[in-house]
């Protein structure tokens, strides 16, 4: 098989690189941006966590919008600097194995077809979804695990755009299974940005800076009623307070948080917490108290280059298990892993809660398989024990998969090559993939 290029495009990052090796050459975000020193919008070489530049303010331009392509040309142009500039490849002698997101329409997949085999030319191509590819990525990890040799799991995909739970059996995704949230990263990043913005200062065009608060300083809320409670006292009580600082634009083009160690506090805090914790966090909180002291630090508004946060931590990713609470006409998603099960064979409903796996970015919260295991616990039948296993890396879990499933010796078998959708066309080439 001529060289295999595995591409999962999501709608936040594009994760790339050769098939058959362990992890990706390229992540990069799926987007242009543009940041106030330059004129014209720049292609990101790198996760823009990783670069120095300073991205206050900057615009961007994505060509994925709730998680389907709606800007082909613009992907175009992000795909052909991947190729030249990043993977250096030939797409006239390589194979494309592309992710592609759960019901897609007939018309994005058209685009995304000529995108491949007649702007770019390469010479096959396999689309796959999400879930398929994690199943098989951790049934090869695990050959003695209940999901290989039951050949069956739920994945759970929390992603850029929104959040899918989908059983998979023998490697295929049960389509009629499949149970969707309208929530995900971007959402979740908008709603801190609303809030921050109406508490503290206007962060609403700060895009990749409230990306880095969302992943630096938030986690899943185990007892959400405590925590608020607990969220509204005052100095060194408050184990959930922390401050993030701007960038100025001239010492750092970064922002950060000001105290890491003070911004964990929140993990010292248990469910039911014990007499014993108690006395484990009064004794932290008096350890904070002397290192404040001889520290002096200074208070968040005095230059009105920081902000702090509380409550905004626990209750911005709250949205994925509680979307009612926004007044969105949502389940959550607990109560669609339940509904994904119930939409499958009986039979398959005590190994599908045994066998869920997590993965997508938004799954790297602290603490999100504990909440997600104890919101499902009462809505499952005593008698079925409730399993949930996170991916060991659950940004690159798709890729690897891709990865592994490009190095088996019947891919070649399973393409469409170019002269097959040049005669055939995409509608009916697409039926190879069982869409």
């Amino acid at each position: 098989m001529s060289n295999i290029v595995v591409l999962d495009n999501g709608g936040g990052l594009i994760k790339a690189g050769h098939g058959g090796e362990r992890d990706p050459a390229v992540v990069i975000p799926n987007c242009l941006y543009r940041p106030l020193s330059s004129k014209k919008f720049l292609h990101p070489t790198t996760t823009l966590a990783d670069t120095n530049e300073d991205l206050t303010s900057a615009a961007i331009r994505r060509p994925i919008d709730r998680g389907y392509l709606i800007n082909p040309d613009l992907q175009r142009d992000i795909w052909s600097h991947l190729f030249t500039s990043l993977l250096h490849v030939t797409p006239s002698s390589s194979s494309l194995l592309l992710t592609e997101p759960l019901f897609s329409l007939p018309s994005i997949q058209r685009s995304t077809d000529e995108l491949v085999f007649e702007d770019f030319g390469f010479n096959s191509l396999y689309v796959a979804d999400s879930p398929s590819l994690v199943h098989l990525y951790e049934a090869s990890r695990r050959p003695d695990g209940l999901v290989s040799e039951a050949r069956c799991s739920l994945v759970v995909d929390c992603g850029f755009s929104f959040t899918h739970a989908a059983p998979v059996f023998q490697n295929l995704t049960l389509n009629y299974g499949v149970k969707r949230i309208d929530l995900g990263g971007k959402a979740l990043t908008n709603y801190l940005k609303e809030l921050v913005s109406y508490r503290a200062v206007n962060v609403m065009d700060e895009t990749f800076l409230m990306d880095d608060v969302k992943e630096k300083l938030c986690f899943v809320s185990l007892d959400v009623d405590r925590d608020l409670q607990n969220a509204r006292k005052h100095g060194k009580d408050n184990l959930f307070r922390c401050t993030y600082v701007l960038p100025d634009g001239v010492t750092h083009t970064k922002g950060f948080v000001k105290d890491p160690e003070a911004a964990q506090r929140h993990l010292t805090m248990t469910d039911g917490a014990t007499p014993s914790q108690a006395a484990g966090m009064k004794k932290e909180t008096d350890q904070l108290e002397v290192m404040e002291r001889t520290e002096e630090r200074k208070k968040a508004d005095l230059t009105k280059n920081e902000f702090d946060l509380t409550n905004e931590r626990f209750i911005v990713p709250e949205m994925i298990f509680q979307p009612a609470d926004l007044g969105m006409n949502e389940a959550g998603l607990a109560e669609c892993i339940v509904r994904a099960v119930n939409s499958c064979h009986p039979y398959l409903h005590p190994v599908l809660y045994q066998s869920i796996i997590l993965t997508g970015g938004s799954t790297l919260f602290p603490r999100f398989a504990e909440r997600l295991e104890k919101d499902l616990r009462p809505l499952v039948p005593d008698v079925y024990q409730v399993k949930i296993t996170t991916q060991e890396d659950p940004i690159l879990g798709v890729w690897r998969g891709g990865s592994l499933l490009s190095s088996s010796p019947e891919y070649e078998s399973m393409c469409v090559t170019k002269a097959e959708y040049e005669e055939l066309g995409s509608a009916r080439c697409r039926k190879r993939f069982f869409r």
